[in-house]
């Protein structure tokens, strides 16, 4: 047997699906605790996009180069499906999160993209993937989203002004991250060229405009341990990492559990801010953190230790 095929005897499901499914939200904490990092020294959202883009995009061509000597035909017949994931998840989707900060305040952007994450993943899946909605489902779901509220601290003063234009994008963002999951795992798109696909559209269409209307003063006058910092992790780790390792965890755990992995990253990102921003966790972000845990284990297992107990106990009856 594949060991990458391995599943754990309990839950029914791929072992390195989990694993890469917890790396992809270690990614998605690293880069958001550093972004803040990057913010809080001058750094606006438009350059730490600039940097993930440009820098990814350098380093995929080769990968996308190899890709379309060797297949090249096959990549041009399914031209419609690359083109779909590039619009999906490359910059127009970091645009709509970074754009709905200015109207929503930060304690949102916790709680809306990943809840359109999980919800429009499942929905999604059950609807173009047949992928049923069951009640576990739907349980392990409500759980992360109660977790990622208690986590933000979300009351109702937050809700003023045009903070709902900001839940809005930040609605359509996770919708679209949603959507990209869904073509991955139609389409069956390899992982990696997928990645390559993506960071070449951003470099051929973001990078230009950044660097038109922004120009690289603003970035050569960042304090230069801060900005190879910056460069090694929203460019090199949250560039490529990102769009790799959700795209590997379509692929082993499909798009309606694959959408719930990135909805730890708010809890985990509250833990790594410890070191890097001084920040100690408080009780709501650790309750938030268990919340989101125990609604991924619920969605993401399919067998529970009750009926399993019964069947052993069949087994040795019999």
């Amino acid at each position: 047997m594949d060991r990458n095929n391995q599943s754990s005897p309990a839950s029914g499901v791929p072992i390195a699906g989990i694993l890469v499914g917890l790396c992809a939200a270690s990614i998605g904490a690293l880069y958001t605790v550093f972004a803040r990092l990057g913010i809080a020294q001058g750094m606006t959202p438009w350059d730490l996009t600039f940097l993930r883009f440009a820098v990814a995009g350098v380093l995929t061509l080769p990968i996308l180069a190899y890709a379309l000597v060797k297949d090249g035909a096959a990549m041009q017949a399914q031209w419609k499906q690359w083109l779909a994931i590039a619009l999906l998840a490359g910059p127009l989707f970091g645009l709509l999160m970074f754009g709905a900060l200015y109207f929503a305040p930060p304690s949102h952007a916790a709680v809306f993209p990943f809840t359109a994450m999980s919800v429009m993943g499942m929905i999604m899946a059950a609807v173009f993937l047949g992928d049923r909605i069951t009640l576990r489902k739907a349980s392990g779901i409500a759980i992360v989203i109660a977790g990622l509220v208690v986590l933000a601290g979300l009351n109702a003063a937050s809700f003023k002004g045009l903070a709902f234009v900001g839940d809005v994008l930040f609605v359509a963002a996770g919708t679209m991250w949603a959507g990209f999951g869904v073509i991955l795992r139609r389409y069956r798109l390899d992982p990696i060229r997928a990645t390559a696909v993506i960071s070449f559209f951003a470099l051929m269409t973001y990078v230009p405009i950044y660097l038109w209307t922004t120009g690289i003063g603003q970035l050569s006058a960042i304090h230069p341990p801060l900005f190879w910092i910056e460069v090694l992790v929203q460019g090199v780790v949250a560039g490529g990492g990102t769009l790799f390792t959700y795209a590997k965890m379509v692929s082993l755990l499909g798009p309606a559990r694959a959408a719930l992995f990135p909805a730890l990253a708010p809890a985990l990102a509250a833990l790594m801010a410890w070191p890097v921003l001084d920040h100690i966790p408080g009780p709501a972000e650790l309750i938030g953190l268990l919340l989101a845990i125990t609604g991924l284990v619920i969605c993401v297992t399919t067998f529970s230790p009750f009926r399993r107990a019964y069947f052993q106990l069949t087994k040795v009856s019999s």
